[in-house]
């Protein structure tokens, strides 16, 4: 019965791609909130996660990954390396098969600590991304 299926096992069954965005934002002019719709267009279940928890373009906000009520296939990160890098453990907890870091999120420590994890990052905008294709058939495929 339906009403015994945890929201994991929902999101798993629908077979749709998630995404996390880490540091979107509700500012209809920032790149995390833009990516948020694009994402959304895209088909992809979307879940902003941010500290403040407001909804962003009408998808309710998370506080952390460990609050997401699934695994996402993307993580795409909108915070300084620094915040990302002490995210990583966090990350790799997700088991995201892909994490992007966006312009300003990119380069280190948040990469080399990722990738020490065994998580396949792309630095790359996540705008120019989607305006390509779906990242994950975009991205290099695990070596």
């Amino acid at each position: 019965m339906l009403a015994d299926w945890t929201g994991r096992q929902i999101v798993a069954s629908c077979g749709m791609p998630t995404v996390a965005v880490i540091g979107a934002s509700e500012d209809p002019a920032k790149y995390a909130y833009r990516a948020v719709q694009r994402f959304a267009a895209r088909g992809y279940t979307v879940w902003p996660v941010h500290p403040s928890g407001q909804s962003v373009s009408g998808h309710p906000c998370y506080a952390g990954l460990a609050q997401l009520p699934g695994r996402p296939d993307v993580i795409t990160m909108y915070v300084n390396p620094r915040i990302g890098a002490g995210l990583a453990e966090a990350i790799a907890a997700a088991r995201p098969q892909l994490v992007i870091l966006n312009p300003g999120a990119d380069g280190e420590p948040v990469a080399s600590a990722l990738r020490a994890r065994g998580i396949r990052v792309l630095e790359a905008c996540t705008l120019v991304l989607l305006a390509q294709g779906d990242p994950l058939a975009l991205a290099d495929p695990p070596a």
